[in-house]
């Protein structure tokens, strides 16, 4: 039944697509020629049209920046273009150019075409410049505005632009598509005790009484999502390595944070910058190579180029860290950087091929890891860091293909996701496997010289590598990029005489279609004393391994062995008593996510069983990224999948086994990951008073760090838990010396209240905008209130909480439909709210496919715990 469901959702969802599409394309073909149609967004008709009359743009901004940040930002722009479309022998004319604008009409001040003040014609997010004012080739618009300030991030010390994938339209106007590159040369007039970086260096600055002017060179050619300027109060740190100047803006006030992360900071970009220059045998490709430390930056990072922003604590890393955030602040950075090639460089024609610069950032960096942390084990990183996100979308209902269409920018941010980063990664590695490195590297060598400082696309990058490969590309090509889903394996082995007969090999969808992914990937024979890995080329829905034939039985066999193929594999019943004989770590964390994903799928053992089988593995995974893995699931077997009756006694038997297990553990990493364990799962009163002790007194169990940031987690985990003790949040508040990490906690406080009526007043704050401004604490504050803990109070916020969906969409930033549904539905476990998700979706039969998509994707455990709890 869950594959009926699956499918129906699926082809109806598809068909709402085309039939959506069909529409557009009815009512622009009833258009003139030369006329297209005015509407929200930047279609791709419109984006076309604009390609083909508009080159040699530039754009010239000066921002007036007050240091309220209530107050208006008063800006200009002269916006330089060469214009074809009066003599376009391709298409005819369309009567108005349109500007895109994401503002009210009221913001447009003044507009002069080539010296000639005209009239503001403003329709549907787009200002109209009647093509009668254009002359043939070089045009100037120049525009008096107000700029727009939903993606301008203004905080009361600094503000900061983020405006991918369209949203440069919501600052000021501009043709906001990637294929149309341009220059922009930037001005800031901003108080006097600022400082300033965009893509491009410094000319010059004055102070005049209290305000600052700062005025910025051209930049190199980009397109308007990778435009970007940060502006207010940072430290400025700059060093040169291997003769590259580089600064960094942060608001960081932890010594121990500063002294401990500076040096590696540098180091990693420098490295990162070093390989990628060798790898694609072209040197840096801009003016500059800046970074800034943003406080609560929505995401990881963001590649602007010459000027990355990331989340200030994705770098600055302090004692406490475990060697996996370490791994993780140097795989950011190398993703971030790779992208100055792979997106920035050469930039993707259409957001429908996004995933294109991202898989490329995803799969330098982990080539860039390979070198950069040589102490690192590769393969284990990729493993458990890519596998476990990506068949957490592509099991669901809502699962996306790798490439999805796009009729409108608009849609944009809803292509992102965990197939984009974590299964795009996946199935380059296959493609590097099917071609050979060698052939992978010189494809991907020529199509960044085809197209330097250009746009190019998916099919123009698989024309190049169809070249260095005999490999069927395009059969390849179609089940991986262009379908959702995963495979399912099955096997057969036959034994005679103590000897393996035959062993053949199965695939199909999971869904049951006779779909096949050609791949490969190893299965271990495992013996008492060693263990055979077996190469499997899965190019057939059936294969034999006639290597196997004639060796001896197996005690049992691993499937996905080194964690190369890409599926839902068997488990072999004899593995699960004795995963501590499979001494490759790849291996055992392989069969630890095949482990919880055949459970997820409700076969070969329960939540129960597997949570037994985990806790006997705590003290004996020598692995830090192994342990994580086995700590994850545990935690959410935990709260997810066990019933609130049940539970007190299975923490009562995880705090024990965790603490023990923690005490008993000599790696730093490995203790504060038992640790943290221990605190997520902790419901007893003993445990409860245990954890308090230690954050009161901040005297840490032996041979565990804990730093601010955990002490703050200590404070939150107790008022979840309704500790009985006053002022634990206030208390912890007092500690904070940082004022970002302040504003933090205090907007979160209310979200953890005792009081059900504060709860419900700061879930009802949250309709408005303005409340969701600081996307990660809002999310952060969600897991609180909807924690498993509170859901007899909290499960009446749902039906408000999917009502908003669309606004957030509209308001927020790529990633927060998706983040603010999984904070939300991702504790529930019960068939009221499975059947409370399922009617929303029954009621809005036109909802948006790609939110009805991600919410499918986030309610995918609650559906799971309906059926799977026990």
């Amino acid at each position: 039944m869950v594959w009926n469901s699956s499918k129906i959702m699926h082809y109806g969802s598809t068909l709402l697509v085309v039939l959506l599409m069909a529409t557009s394309c009815s009512r622009q073909s009833a258009l003139p020629a030369n006329k297209i149609m005015v509407e929200t967004g930047v279609s791709q008709t419109l984006a076309k049209s604009r390609k083909q009359t508009i080159s040699q743009l530039a754009y010239v901004l000066k921002f007036d920046i007050p240091a309220q940040k209530n107050q208006p930002i008063l800006s200009t722009e002269t916006i330089t273009f060469n214009w074809s479309g009066i003599h376009s022998k391709k298409t005819a004319s369309p009567e108005q150019l349109q500007l895109d604008f994401k503002e009210e009409r009221t913001h447009i001040q003044n507009v002069s075409v080539n010296g000639n003040k005209i009239p503001v014609v403003f329709e549907s997010e787009h200002l109209l410049i009647s093509t009668a004012f254009l002359k043939p080739v070089s045009n100037t618009i120049s525009i008096q505005f107000i700029a727009g300030n939903l993606s301008l991030n203004r905080n009361d010390e600094y503000l900061y632009t983020l405006l991918v994938p369209d949203r440069s339209r919501t600052v000021f106007p501009c043709f906001d598509q990637p294929d149309l590159k341009a220059t922009f040369q930037l001005s800031l007039l901003i108080p006097a005790t600022w400082q300033a970086m965009t893509n491009a260096p410094v000319i010059d600055s004055s102070v005049v009484d209290s305000r600052k002017t700062v005025n910025f060179r051209a930049s190199d050619l980009i397109p308007t999502y990778l435009f970007s300027f940060v502006a207010g109060k940072f430290t400025p740190v700059t060093r040169t390595l291997n003769g590259r100047p580089m600064t960094l803006f942060h608001r960081e006030t932890d010594s121990t944070k500063l002294k401990l992360s500076m040096d590696p900071l540098f180091r990693l970009h420098a490295d990162a910058l070093t390989f990628l220059e060798d790898f694609t045998q072209i040197p840096y490709p801009f003016q500059k190579f800046d970074f800034v430390a943003v406080p609560d930056f929505q995401y990881g990072g963001m590649e602007h180029a010459g000027a990355i922003d990331y989340r200030s604590s994705a770098l600055f890393l302090d004692n406490g860290a475990t060697r996996d955030q370490r791994l993780s602040r140097a795989h950011v950075i190398a993703h971030e950087t790779a992208h100055m090639w792979f997106g920035d460089l050469v930039t993707m024609r259409w957001f429908d091929d996004v995933w294109l610069k991202e898989v490329f950032a995803n799969f330098m960096a982990d080539k860039i890891m390979e070198v950069s942390t040589p102490d690192a084990n590769y393969n284990l990183q990729f493993v458990a860091d890519h596998f476990p996100s990506a068949y957490g979308v592509d099991r669901t209902e809502g699962a996306n293909p790798i490439g999805q269409p796009l009729a409108n920018l608009q849609e944009a941010g809803s292509l992102y996701g965990g197939i984009i980063y974590h299964k795009a990664p996946i199935m380059m590695r296959q493609l590097e496997q099917l071609m050979g490195k060698d052939a992978l590297r010189d494809g991907l060598r020529e199509y960044l010289k085809k197209y330097t400082s250009n746009n190019a696309s998916w099919v123009d990058l698989i024309t190049i590598l169809d070249t260095h490969t005999p490999a069927d590309l395009q059969a390849w090509n179609r089940v991986w990029v262009n379908e959702t889903g995963r495979p399912t394996f099955a096997y057969k082995l036959d034994q005679q005489d103590g000897k393996i007969s035959r062993l053949a090999i199965s695939q199909k969808g999971e869904d049951g279609t006779n779909r096949l992914w050609p791949q490969r990937f190893e299965v271990a024979l495992v013996y008492p004393d060693h263990v055979d890995e077996l190469p499997v080329n899965m190019t057939q829905p059936q294969i034999t391994l006639t290597e196997a034939v004639g060796k001896p039985a197996p005690l049992f066999v691993v499937f996905n062995a080194m964690g190369q193929g890409y599926g839902l594999f068997p488990i072999d019943t004899a593995m699960i008593s004795n995963l501590a004989m499979l001494k490759n770590p790849v291996t055992r964390a392989s069969a630890y996510i095949n482990l919880y994903e055949n459970m997820l799928s409700g076969q070969v053992v329960t939540p129960g069983q597997l949570a037994g089988i985990y806790q006997k593995l705590l003290a004996r995974e020598p692995e830090e990224l192994n342990l994580r893995l086995l700590t994850s699931q545990l935690s959410d077997i935990v709260w997810t999948l066990t019933k609130p009756e049940n539970r007190s006694a299975l923490t009562d038997s995880v705090e024990q086994v965790s603490w023990q297990a923690m005490e008993q553990e000599t790696a730093p990493g490995k203790k504060k990951l038992l640790f943290r364990l221990y605190q997520t799962i902790a419901l007893s009163p003993p445990a409860r008073a245990k954890l308090y002790a230690i954050w009161n007194d901040q005297k840490a169990p032996a041979g565990v760090t804990l730093t601010e940031d955990d002490y703050t987690s200590l404070a939150l985990a107790l008022a979840v838990r309704d500790y009985p003790v006053e002022g634990i949040l206030r208390k912890q508040l007092s500690r904070i010396k940082n004022p970002d990490r302040r504003k933090r906690l205090e907007f979160m406080m209310p979200a953890l209240s005792v009081n059900v009526a504060e709860r419900d007043a700061f879930f009802s704050s949250l309709s408005s905008a303005a409340n969701r401004e600081h996307e990660a604490w809002v999310t952060s504050a969600l897991g609180y209130l909807h924690h498993p803990l509170r859901a007899a109070t909290s499960a009446r916020y749902l039906p408000k909480s999917l009502d908003l969906v669309e606004e957030i969409q509209r308001t927020g930033d790529i990633f927060f439909p998706e983040s603010w549904l999984r904070s939300t539905l991702s504790s529930y476990q019960t068939p009221e709210i499975t059947q409370l998700v399922r009617k929303f979706l029954t009621d809005h039969p036109t909802y948006n496919p790609r939110l009805r998509a991600k919410l499918l994707q986030a309610a995918d455990g609650t559906f799971r715990a309906s059926r799977l709890v026990y």
